[in-house]
């Protein structure tokens, strides 16, 4: 029997009694590694080492070292999300990876996973306890990291976006009412952080965004405001930071509301620091926050969820999210007529879906005007006819209560009871003389009626000459 050829491989049966295979392939680093390959029977190991050459001949390297999945998940995190993305995700993506993945799956092979196994450790979460929710931030948390190794031409699938999980559904979302935003401003008039919420409120800024307003992006004499960071609390400290996306860089119109606040608050400011001297910790003016403490320091984000909290609850006002005053005011322009486009301009987001998906909601209020407007459609009820003080139900522009009575004048076949126009004839002269004939008969009505109207209210008092 001949030697094998050069990079053919071999197969040789171990003093422990496993088979082993050994062939020389390129590693994802480049270089010529000899790779062994173990199995329990010489088919295994045989069928191993030609799918193994089947890559290769393919292009794919082989991995220059075998990852157990939590040694993955520790240079995934260092070397791919630490550089690449905002430091709020790779503080989220570390906690998951730290509490939920490397307990469950960190010493399984990275090459073996599969989606029985993804499968059973995600039911398990759920079966703790976890909301399904958490339990597909897990999945999404696993499934990038996977991703990632694919790249690398670690993995040739990701077995994490092959597990089933049911359909989570976003909570209802009530903003609030014209009223009770109302209520919240002028509850809010005298409250220190009275010019962050008018700024949640009026413009649907995110906290960050409100948090981290400096006096440079307020300019004055344009009457705009620049939007260009914000404020998190970070690995246990408060750091300004990018915005969330390109499109959260926007530049917003001073509104006089806004204005008078920002006044006050310039004058406030000033009086503090004065009265602080050198324990003044504001630093360069024109880098100074708008909304900071006594001292000059930022406000802390927990606070102004606290404050707002609060405020709704010594008053009565319905208590929602802080995050949810800009679901209201996203609402707020929906119902004013705002274009979706402008919505999604003024609230800074990357995609107009986004806007009118998940921030702008409808009420049972705004149904029924929108319903009603179809009515009206059906009904051939002009825009004026609301202003008259009859009943809806009662009361037709077009008189279809008595056009069955005027059939037989008109030699029209009677209306049938229900929703609908009586039956017409369709042959256009005819049609036309009938509509004459039925809005001459409404003239008279309604000249009659005003006439009556007339007569009573010139009618002089019991008793006197008529």
């Amino acid at each position: 029997m001949g030697r094998n050829a050069n990079g053919e491989g071999s197969i040789y049966r171990r003093k422990d009694g496993r088979y082993e295979a050994a062939a020389y392939f390129v590693t994802t680093k480049g270089l010529r590694k000899r790779a062994r390959i173990y199995g329990r029977t010489r088919e295994e190991v045989h069928a191993k080492l030609n799918e193994a050459k089947l890559r290769a001949h393919q292009g794919i390297p082989m991995p220059d070292r075998n990852w157990q999945l939590g040694d993955w998940l520790d240079y995934w995190l260092a070397e791919v999300v630490q550089s690449s993305r905002r430091p709020t995700t790779y503080e989220r993506y570390e906690l998951v990876v730290r509490l939920y993945l490397k307990p469950g799956l960190g010493t399984q092979p990275l090459s073996r996973l599969s989606v029985p196994m993804v499968q059973t450790f995600l039911n398990q979460q759920l079966a703790a306890g976890r909301s399904l929710r958490n339990v597909q931030i897990i999945r999404e948390v696993l499934s990038a990291a996977l991703t990632r190794a694919c790249r690398e031409e670690l993995l040739v699938r990701n077995v994490a976006r092959l597990v089933e999980l049911a359909k989570w559904e976003r909570p209802d979302i009530r903003p609030w009412t014209n009223d009770e935003a109302r209520r919240f401003m002028e509850a809010a008039r005298d409250d220190p952080l009275c010019l962050a919420f008018n700024l949640l409120l009026l413009y649907g800024l995110r906290r960050g965004e409100v948090l981290g307003l400096r006096w440079c992006d307020v300019d004055q004499a344009d009457k705009v405001l620049r939007i260009r960071q914000q404020l998190q609390r970070v690995a246990g400290e408060l750091r300004r930071g990018p915005l969330k996306t390109k499109a959260g860089r926007r530049d917003l119109p001073l509104l006089d509301m806004t204005h008078s606040l920002l006044v006050a608050q310039r004058l406030h400011q000033q009086a503090c620091k004065d009265a602080a001297g050198d324990g003044w910790l504001g630093g360069d003016p024109e880098q100074q926050l708008v909304s900071s403490t006594r001292s000059g320091l930022p406000i802390e984000p927990r606070n102004l969820r606290r404050s707002f909290r609060r405020i709704c609850e010594q008053h009565g006002i319905r208590v929602i999210r802080l995050h949810d005053l800009r679901h209201t005011t996203a609402t707020l322009l929906k119902d004013l007529g705002v274009p979706a486009r402008d919505a999604q301009l003024i609230l800074g987001h990357s995609s107009i879906a986004v806007t009118q998906e998940i921030y702008q909601h409808d009420s049972l209020e705004s149904r029924r005007e929108a319903l009603e407007g179809v009515e009206r459609i059906f009904l051939r009820e002009p825009k004026s006819a609301v202003a008259v003080n009859y009943c809806r139900q009662t009361y037709f522009p077009i008189p279809l209560f008595f056009i069955a009575s005027l059939a037989g004048e008109t030699g029209l076949e009677p209306a049938t009871p229900g929703f609908g126009a009586p039956k017409l004839p369709f042959e256009a002269g005819r049609l036309t003389s009938v509509r004459s004939y039925v809005e001459g008969r409404l003239k008279q009505w309604l000249l009659g009626l005003v006439a009556v109207s007339v007569a009573v209210k010139i009618e002089p008092p019991v008793g006197e000459n008529r």
